[in-house]
């Protein structure tokens, strides 16, 4: 029995070093956890920046379905009557037309823009079911709120806001009740046709995951965004770091980040409602132009392009310059402007 005896010390020497290297290992593993669950609860959105402010305060609200929606509506131009809609895209807002707002007001009667639900300044409520179908229906009580129902209006979208476009052409060319009089459509650098749209890596894990996306939602924080924004924008046209603020900004406000997966299902109907908007682009007599962005890796060149005006011939279509990517209005401001203003002319 003397002779085990040291045998024993040994066995539970290395007991005790093996538990305290697993209280060690815990220890670690707590302090990691502790800083992600306070990131996972709550982190203070940031402070709207001296430009966001302004733009917030030109803005106004209207109420669809008891949520309150942001809009922006400048009269413009004397003499003309013509009035523009603009659509933005997915993640951020309807400050991504900052910079071609004044132009516009010098070309047209009456400039509006506004934040879908889900973005920006508007409500952003959860749980929710967002839809394609939704946003077209927030424009058209927009319209009608503003007394415009009978005005030909015309319409210039990106990304996410080409898809809605084309829900509210489909309605248009259906004469469905309430539906908005199109006098022209512009589209930019949107997921039109889902066999050319590659989504970004978090975008499919957050629209595909119900069990990582509420974790990834609340996660998600400023480097990764501004690594994902800046991966969509070309080499030499990054926005700078006031701009990012801007758009993460916009993105945090009423919490937007936690329905980001919520949105993100419009990948998923685009592809079920493929025939219905895709066939209303390909039959529709109202004329239609694309400004494009070609280093756009959402919507990669040549396929798109391509493909684009193989099923949509009536269209006309601007290249902008080899290093524009997926955001041409906030990249090459001036030549977006050339082109939109060559296609409003030419009927």
């Amino acid at each position: 029995t003397a002779g085990l005896s040291p045998l024993m010390s040994c066995t539970e020497c290395d007991s005790l070093t093996a538990e305290f290297k697993m209280r060690e290992w815990w220890i670690h593993v707590g302090l990691i956890c502790i800083p992600l669950v306070a990131v996972y609860l709550h982190i203070p959105p940031p402070q709207l920046s001296t430009a966001l402010q302004k733009w917030h305060s030109a803005g106004k609200v209207f109420h669809f379905r008891g949520w309150k929606i942001f809009y922006r509506d400048s009269l413009g131009a004397l003499g003309s009557s013509d009035v523009i809609i603009l659509l933005h895209g997915f993640p951020t807002s309807s400050y991504d037309w900052s910079k071609i707002w004044d132009p516009l007001t010098q070309r047209f009667h009456r400039v509006i823009a506004l934040d879908f639900l889900g973005f920006g300044f508007s409500d952003k409520p959860r749980p929710h079911k967002y839809s394609i179908f939704e946003q077209a229906s927030v424009v058209e009580a927009l319209v009608a709120h503003l007394g415009l129902s009978n005005q030909r209006v015309n319409l210039v979208s990106h990304d996410y806001g080409d898809t809605v476009a084309l829900e509210l052409l489909y309605r248009s060319d259906q004469n469905r009740t309430g539906h908005l009089t199109l006098n022209s459509l512009c589209l930019s650098n949107g997921g039109l046709f889902p066999e050319t749209h590659h989504p970004r890596l978090l975008q499919m894990l957050l629209k595909d995951s119900s069990f990582l996306a509420p974790i990834l939602t609340r996660l998600t924080n400023f480097v990764i965004f501004q690594k994902g924004i800046g991966e969509v924008f070309g080499p030499y046209t990054q926005p700078t770091d006031a701009e990012f603020w801007d758009m993460w900004t916009g993105l945090r406000y009423n919490d937007g980040n936690l329905v980001l997966d919520s949105i993100l299902q419009y990948i998923n109907q685009r592809l079920k409602h493929r025939e219905r908007w895709v066939g209303v682009l390909t039959s529709t007599y109202v004329p239609l132009h694309m400004i494009y962005g070609p280093l756009d890796p959402v919507n990669p060149h040549p396929q798109f392009i391509r493909l684009y005006q193989k099923l949509v011939q009536k269209s006309t279509v601007t290249i902008l310059d080899e290093h524009i990517s997926h955001y041409p209005q906030l990249e090459d401001p001036t030549g977006f402007l050339n082109a939109y203003f060559n296609f409003i002319h030419s009927f």
